[in-house]
């Protein structure tokens, strides 16, 4: 009986633990979904903080040649955004790829799954990322480009740039920011997150820059859905929306390189029709 009565002690203190875990992770989210950032930079530790880690398609381009700025999913940089980035360097637009992980440590100890919980740096959060880097640019049309958690914060930057809105987490904008906004000539997201935290369907979108927004229809995330709502959204917002769907795609499609365990599956073949559906969106609009 006594024994007993300890595992049943045991297994009440865990569920409290675990109950309190949750409570935490849900209170955590509220306050993303708030837009309430824990941290403040200015635009010059923001800065700081990037710099070292980006870097330029092709290498030898010039920061303030970006003609283009590229953000990753949650799991990091990897060899899509490489493959974007020539993409887009090929037609002239020189590729800025933004590492939102290394300066924060999310690289390391398997963190940037907290990202993909919607946990730590959520889209609003990081849009503040893609201003500090249009912001050294000199391109007056810059192309953006964001996989999965990068298309979210996209869609979230293009709604902030547009009303005048501060990304949490930055203290003033690197440049004002209708400017930022109007040197926007295009914008690209592929399979994005557009769940509940995800606050980019609001206000007038009349004036956005062209969107391409790729989906897959069978991704493991199940992001497919919300994004679909979402598009319709915006386009009755006023959106000049593209949406693409690929059928039997899975979430990541397009990048080769996976996380351990990973079960997403790259497929060269759809990756060279998203080419194909980007050149041709950006020949549509005389990019």
């Amino acid at each position: 009986m006594r024994q007993l009565n300890k595992r049943r002690l045991w297994l009440f203190v865990l569920a409290g633990f675990l109950g309190v875990l949750l409570l935490a992770a849900a209170l955590n989210s509220l306050r993303n979904w708030a837009g309430i950032a824990i941290d403040e930079d200015t635009p010059e530790q923001r800065l700081a903080l990037l710099s070292p880690d980006w870097r330029m398609v092709p290498d030898d381009a010039a920061i303030a040649e970006a003609g283009s700025v590229l953000l990753s999913g949650c799991d990091g940089v990897h060899d899509n955004m490489d493959y974007w980035g020539q993409v887009l360097a090929g037609r002239g637009y020189p590729g800025l790829i933004v590492d939102s992980h290394k300066p924060r440590d999310f690289d390391k100890l398997e963190s940037w799954r907290l990202l993909c919980m919607g946990q730590v740096l959520p889209g609003a959060e990081r849009a503040g990322d893609i201003a500090t880097a249009m912001a050294e640019s000199e391109r007056e049309d810059v192309i953006l480009l964001g996989a999965s958690h990068g298309g979210w914060s996209v869609l979230e930057f293009l709604r902030q740039s547009s009303a005048g809105e501060l990304p949490p987490g930055l203290s003033a904008w690197p440049a004002p920011a209708r400017s930022l906004h109007d040197r926007i000539a295009a914008a690209i997201v592929i399979y994005p997150y557009c769940g509940v935290l995800n606050g980019a369907a609001e206000g007038d979108w009349s004036e956005m820059p062209p969107i391409l927004m790729i989906l897959a229809g069978e991704d493991e995330l199940k992001v497919t859905p919300a994004c679909q709502r979402m598009a319709e959204d915006l386009r009755e917002r006023g959106a000049d929306l593209e949406l693409v769907l690929y059928e039997d795609a899975g979430h990541g499609f397009e990048q080769e390189e996976r996380a351990p365990f990973s079960l997403l599956e790259f497929r060269p073949e759809l990756r060279e029709q998203a080419t194909e559906e980007v050149n041709g969106f950006l020949d549509a609009h005389g990019l």
